[in-house]
């Protein structure tokens, strides 16, 4: 009897040579199983191994089809240009007008000799004195500013979530997540030895019944949350939810890592889980989104008694913050250029979503006026990775759903559209490409 990994191979070259079409269901696992004269347990296995390989997708209810679109690889994170695309709707990070002009200044002066000697020293993980008061302004919201004495550093956002799940998850442990998550949270989860757990979610984000049975059938080690514009969902968790998230997680005792890198966006009044449960929360922001990809820092507020550990994690990991990037930080906070590009970005998001809305009406999209994203329950006709192979084939990145979900047995049926990295003239001509695309039939 055939080894399940060599029909696995057989469907492969199937697929490869074009037997087997982009977009074509696979029969059912029994008639699989039927028809290769194989258990029915191994046809099960054969599939696994498909899905792993990224060759099909399995969607409950609707059976396994040949994808037709390339698996987002690990560790990308969405952060690469990963498509010879004309318009990059995948890549989302924002540049606002001027931005180069308004960030020269604070460079030009630390590359006087003097200057220049003390930024190209190693930083530590606490960064110094004047970091820790600037990022501590920074990240201040509402009537809560945090303890400079609690800020830590990494070299972006996503090295702090590294550094916190880090601390807190060992081998064989459970961390508790939104069904949809950042992309990189799976891989460092699986670098980590440790298992994603979804939780059922509503129009107000996480459901505190569903964390707690999640708890009560195997314990949890931690929470990863996106409670402020949720990516890709947008999201927001309303100050009452949240109340009742922390009261859970503090009857529970549970670690929560809270990633807040597009809350600069949000207006609204909700605050941070960190200021509502500070013993237990672990707030990551950076300056990334903020300011840019190429020179940017991250930050870490950690609870009061945690700072050695997650510092720990941080140089075990070799996720220190540049000091050069520390120091133009600093000098970009104080001097008021972080908020000046902030207000830019803000303005720029609202635009481009009032455009998502004029092109995309009539479709099921979800987005926050204030945020840089968009989530496209796509017609029923279409399936994500399908509909992203025929926007990639028009010149145009998205990202498919299955980018973001946590269960690979639930397989939405939706893309995600970053608004922050295309010109505003080459988004439109996108958005009017897909919206023409998704009137048609696969």
């Amino acid at each position: 009897m055939d080894d399940f990994r060599g029909i696995a191979d057989r469907i492969a070259l199937d697929i490869a040579r074009g037997r087997l079409r982009a977009g074509q269901r696979l029969p059912p696992q029994r008639a699989f199983a039927r028809r290769h004269g194989i258990a029915a347990s191994t046809a099960g296995r054969v599939y696994a191994e498909l899905v792993r390989r990224g060759l099909v997708v399995g969607e409950v209810g609707r059976g396994t089809f040949v994808r037709a679109a390339p698996v987002v690889p690990q560790g990308r994170a969405l952060v690469e240009d990963g498509a010879a695309a004309r318009v990059n709707l995948e890549l989302n990070y924002p540049c606002a007008p001027g931005q180069s002009q308004l960030l020269a200044p604070a460079l030009a002066a630390l590359l006087r000799p003097e200057a220049l000697t003390d930024a190209l020293r190693p930083a530590a993980a606490d960064g110094t004195p004047q970091a820790r008061e600037a990022a501590a302004e920074l990240l201040a919201t509402g009537d809560w500013r945090p303890d400079p004495g609690r800020v830590l550093f990494t070299g972006n956002a996503r090295q702090a979530v590294a550094a916190t799940l880090g601390s807190l998850v060992r081998p064989g442990d459970r961390i508790g997540v939104e069904p949809l998550t950042y992309p990189l949270v799976k891989e460092i989860a699986g670098r980590l030895g440790g298992t994603l757990v979804a939780l059922r979610t509503d129009e107000h984000g996480p459901v505190v019944e569903s964390l707690l049975a999640v708890h009560r059938s195997a314990p949890l080690s931690a929470l990863y949350l996106q409670p402020t514009l949720h990516n890709p969902t947008s999201v927001t968790v309303p100050t009452e939810r949240r109340l009742q998230l922390v009261r859970a997680v503090g009857d529970l005792g549970l670690p929560v890592v809270e990633d807040r890198i597009w809350s600069f966006l949000h207006r609204g009044p909700e605050p941070p889980l960190a200021a509502l449960a500070p013993r237990l929360v672990h707030l990551v922001d950076g300056l990334s989104k903020r300011v840019a990809p190429g020179l940017t820092a991250g930050f870490a507020v950690v609870p009061e008694g945690r700072v050695d550990a997650v510092a720990a994690a941080v140089r075990s990991g070799g996720w220190s913050a540049g000091a050069f990037a520390l120091e133009a930080a600093v000098r970009w906070i104080g001097d008021g250029t972080v908020g000046r590009l902030v207000s830019a970005k803000r303005e720029q998001a609202a635009r481009r979503q009032a455009l998502v809305r004029e092109v995309l009406d009539g479709f099921a999209v979800r987005g926050d006026p204030s945020g840089y994203f968009a989530w496209w329950e796509l017609p029923e006709r279409w399936r994500a990775d399908s509909f992203t192979a025929a926007a990639a084939a028009r010149g145009i990145a998205v990202t498919p759903g299955t980018a973001f979900r946590v269960d690979p047995k639930r397989t939405p049926d939706a893309v995600r559209l970053g608004l922050a990295s295309a010109a505003e003239p080459e988004l439109a001509g996108a958005l009017r490409t897909l919206a023409g695309l998704a009137a048609q039939r696969p």
